[in-house]
């Protein structure tokens, strides 16, 4: 942690402004403190410009151009979710939003995935991002068969002993879902011996960009909806919202028992 040296606030008189950068090796953030000249008073900055509309313009920060796609096509409500494979609770919502949401969402939904592999606690992670893009690269419906079949059995990849077993099972399954897909075989293991993560690094920039500190990651409309794995009737609540303020019809739902929130990694 580097903190700056405090400076006269020019918007708030009595206060001063210190900088202060958080750096964990992962990433970095820069955030803004407001101490009170007697220094009795600590103030955590956040500045909205009210004359603009902040989820849209975080939408315009999110690249989804090749990304894989689930529901309905150019929906006027888009759900963005920050995926890391290795993580539990990001398994917990992949299985809440399919099929369970998608089932009630999806001929008026888009549902689209980002990379968020958080590398420094879930150390095969970004492989499985980069084995994921290179089905993506081919199949869209690959790439979802890849991401069921992971955050369904994670532990197949954690039982690996050592860090190369876990990365070969992860090809291994990399591999089976390309073969049964009817994959170009050749160019898939070619992109899963290159393992470019440059795709996968500029979507964690992103991520950092928008202040994401923990996975799943959910977007609804650039609206991000906290609490990591969510129970399935906050997602609704977000999306129904969503579809009135987009003038589409909600559907109906049945009544659902709801669990406890679990809370994100």
């Amino acid at each position: 942690m580097t903190i700056g040296e405090p400076s006269p606030s020019t918007e708030f008189p009595g206060f001063d402004a210190v900088k202060v950068i958080v750096d964990n090796g992962d990433k970095k953030q820069e955030l803004t403190f407001l101490v009170s000249k007697d220094r009795s008073s600590l103030i955590r900055l956040t500045k909205f410009d009210l004359t603009k509309d902040p989820f849209a313009e975080t939408m315009t920060k999110l690249d989804l151009n090749g990304r894989p796609t689930r529901g309905a096509k150019s929906a006027k409500v888009v759900v963005v979710n920050f995926d890391d494979f290795e993580c539990p609770f990001c398994s917990r919502l992949h299985q809440t939003l399919f099929p369970q949401i998608l089932k009630e969402y999806g001929d008026r939904v888009t549902f689209v995935y980002k990379d968020y592999p958080m590398e420094s606690i879930h150390p095969w992670s970004v492989r499985a991002a980069v084995d994921a893009n290179c089905l993506a690269a081919q199949s869209g419906e690959a790439y979802w068969a890849f991401a069921d079949y992971i955050h369904a059995n994670q532990n197949e990849v954690n039982n690996g002993r050592t860090p190369a077993a876990r990365f070969e099972e992860l090809d291994k399954i990399t591999t089976n879902v390309g073969q049964r897909q009817n994959l170009d075989m050749a160019k898939l293991q070619a992109c899963l011996k290159d393992q470019d993560e440059r795709a996968v690094r500029a979507s964690m920039k992103v991520g950092e960009e928008l202040g994401i500190d923990g996975t799943p990651a959910l977007f609804v409309n650039g609206q991000e909806i906290y609490g990591g794995a969510v129970r399935a009737d906050v997602v609704r609540a977000a999306l129904d919202r969503a579809l009135k303020e987009a003038n589409v019809p909600v559907p109906e739902h049945a009544k659902v028992n709801s669990s406890a929130t679990p809370t994100p990694n």
